[in-house]
């Protein structure tokens, strides 16, 4: 519901989709900045207690948004502020949700519970957009963010009634730069890591740009309103929920599987830039939705196996950076192509470049295994 009630505010206060494109590279470029530096932190601190100070701002963030659109009071300015101000607290909490969730199941049920993880999320993409569109079309934009704001009650209490505290393991009196460096040496000298983050590198830049192509898909080409935005969006939550649990079945897709399914995500930004129809875009949201998540899911999972114990909150810092901090630049340049050429435009740039640069991750890897 945030993430439609939001997109929604930007178009309704700018018309601009550079404006909409640059909320979303506020809300995710302190990731891209600071994922390094906290996930050094990550292995030093409780994760327990970070998570819930985290979802407390969160909560506050959505609650201050709720209220200046109900008093009419609310400008761009406060949007972009509070979006940055998420930004910078996501770059605390996703590292550290990423290396607690080892401690919470084991490594054994690790395929598990990423799969679920990304199931239960996604589930909200199905529900949150349609229920927001609704929302905002019968009772206006507030309901939506005070909703969304009182849910962080429960997740805080939730997290309250956890047993695993996430406590840090033994300090080993290196400082937080060399701490870094150790993490990176690791996955430079892992080919297995590297183009697990190659590809999911590719995935974030060119298809995760769904907060801002969605809306002015359906706003500029199909000329729909805030009910059929919501509708856009839980199609492509479906298809979401559906690669996760896909992943969950099968554990561990190998890695060929992973390549496959980045083309396919890669291939549904082409369909959607010939759609024209609200029945051509659904399908063509679904099953980007189905392979993106299901292609990021099976690197979760990866990366959690690979890493060391001791790097786990290094090594999935880089897999926040790569998977948020990477957003900002691909929703900046798809707002800038699709306020000068249109979405439609954006979105064939963004599959035939993907398409492109998986062709070389997978020259690089072929030539690897052959050496």
């Amino acid at each position: 519901m945030q993430v439609v009630a939001q997109s929604w505010l930007v178009l309704q206060l700018t018309g601009s989709p550079l404006r909409l494109g640059l909320i979303s590279t506020l809300q995710s470029a302190p990731v891209l900045f600071l994922s390094l530096p906290v996930g050094a932190m990550v292995d030093r601190l409780p994760k327990r207690r970070i998570l819930m100070a985290t979802q407390a701002i969160f909560g506050g963030q959505a609650a201050v948004l709720a209220l200046l659109v109900w008093s009419g009071s609310v400008e761009y300015w406060h949007v972009c502020a509070l979006g940055l101000l998420v930004g910078l607290v996501s770059a605390v909490d996703q590292p550290t949700r990423q290396a607690f969730v080892v401690e919470l199941v084991g490594r054994e049920d690790v395929g598990s519970a990423v799969a679920l993880n990304s199931a239960a999320f996604n589930a909200a993409r199905i529900v949150g957009p349609a229920v927001g569109g609704l929302l905002i079309a019968r009772f206006g934009l507030a309901p939506a963010f005070a909703l969304n704001a009182a849910g962080f009650a429960v997740l805080i209490a939730a997290l309250a009634g956890l047993r695993a505290l996430g406590l840090p393991g033994p300090r080993s009196g290196a400082t937080v730069g060399e701490e870094i460096a150790e993490g990176l040496r690791y996955a430079r000298r892992t080919p297995l890591v590297i183009v697990t983050l190659a590809l999911l590198t590719v995935v974030s830049l060119c298809v995760f740009n769904f907060t801002v192509y969605v809306p002015l898909l359906a706003r500029t080409v199909l000329g729909l309103g805030a009910e059929g935005f919501g509708f856009l969006m839980a199609c492509l939550g479906v298809g979401a929920v559906a690669g996760a649990l896909t992943v969950g079945a099968v554990r561990q897709p190998p890695l060929g599987v992973m390549f496959a399914t980045t083309a396919v995500a890669l291939g549904g930004l082409l369909w959607l830039s010939v759609a024209r129809e609200f029945w051509t875009a659904a399908p063509a949201l679904a099953l980007t939705g189905f392979s993106g998540i299901m292609l990021v899911a099976s690197c979760n999972t990866r990366l959690q196996l690979e890493a060391p114990a001791g790097l786990r909150g290094r090594v999935m810092s880089l897999y926040v950076l790569l998977s948020g901090g990477v957003f900002p630049i691909g929703a900046f340049l798809v707002g800038a192509l699709s306020e000068r050429w249109g979405v439609s435009t954006a979105l064939l740039c963004g599959g035939t470049f993907g398409l492109a640069a998986l062709a070389a991750i997978g020259l690089w890897w072929r030539q690897r295994s052959v050496r």
